[in-house]
């Protein structure tokens, strides 16, 4: 895993990922994380506002915007999903987020199974505060079964197609390995998490015991959610957090 680099005047450092996002953030001394979760998922440009507006009435630049999660109608193909991701980057290059090519903010972008969104919209969103007494406090992204940057998502695919109890195990431990990656890279492992979620239709009681709970990633207990991975014949998803201060915003 590369190296953390510093977000400029975000007040956090992260993994350099794909273009869509980095792998993870993880606060700088005197900053902490925060999360705030709408009420109700938001579609795109609203939650933009929203969340530039939660930001200056928290006296932070847009650049202090470090990780957020989607909610998407249903799984992209990969033309979709790339062209879906260059319209989310122009906002975070308008934004001023984007520096020497690289997109500091982590992301996850799940898709509902039931009560799906119109549209892609904000599930919840992180940014940093000054704190000079915080704890230390980060976020992984959301990763599926497959190694990204290496070309596209089906030909790198953990057990593609594969949703027996054994391949749906080895997609698991798959990106149960990559979230430790990522962890690992910010200087941080289970013991520190707040939060794990899981994003899959899919039975995960087969592997739950051995695999997650094993490893300590559902110390807290796990949240599942029924959602697919954001690209079509992905099927098992997880992202992680260790934040202290989360908070929803109420509908409107």
């Amino acid at each position: 895993m590369s190296a953390t680099q510093i977000a400029r005047a975000g007040g956090f450092r992260f993994i350099p990922g794909v273009y869509q996002y980095s792998a993870g953030v993880a606060a700088e001394p005197g900053f902490r994380l925060e999360r705030v979760r709408f009420a109700e998922p938001v579609p795109m440009a609203e939650g933009f506002k929203r969340i530039a507006a939660v930001l200056e009435a928290a006296g932070r630049p847009k650049q202090a915007f470090a990780a957020c999660e989607l909610r998407s109608p249903a799984p992209f193909t990969e033309a979709g999903f790339e062209a879906f991701n260059r319209e989310y980057g122009a906002v975070l290059t308008e934004w001023g987020i984007f520096q020497d090519g690289l997109n500091p903010v982590a992301r996850s972008n799940v898709c509902p199974e039931l009560h799906k969104p119109a549209s892609p919209s904000f599930h919840a969103f992180t940014f940093t505060v000054v704190d000079a007494a915080a704890a230390p406090s980060f976020v992984v992204a959301g990763s599926g079964e497959s190694a990204e940057g290496k070309g596209s998502y089906r030909d790198n695919t953990v057990a593609l197609g594969d949703l027996s109890p054994a391949g749906m195990r080895q997609k698991a431990q798959w990106v149960l390995g990559e979230m430790e990656r990522r962890m690992a890279a910010l200087g941080f492992t289970w013991a520190e998490t707040t939060g794990v979620q899981a994003y899959t239709v899919h039975d995960v009681h087969p592997f739950l015991a051995d695999e997650l709970v094993a490893r300590g990633a559902a110390r807290h207990g796990l949240t599942w959610q029924f959602c697919r991975p954001p690209v079509v014949d992905l099927e098992y998803e997880m992202d992680c957090r260790g934040v202290f201060h989360e908070r929803v915003l109420p509908k409107g």
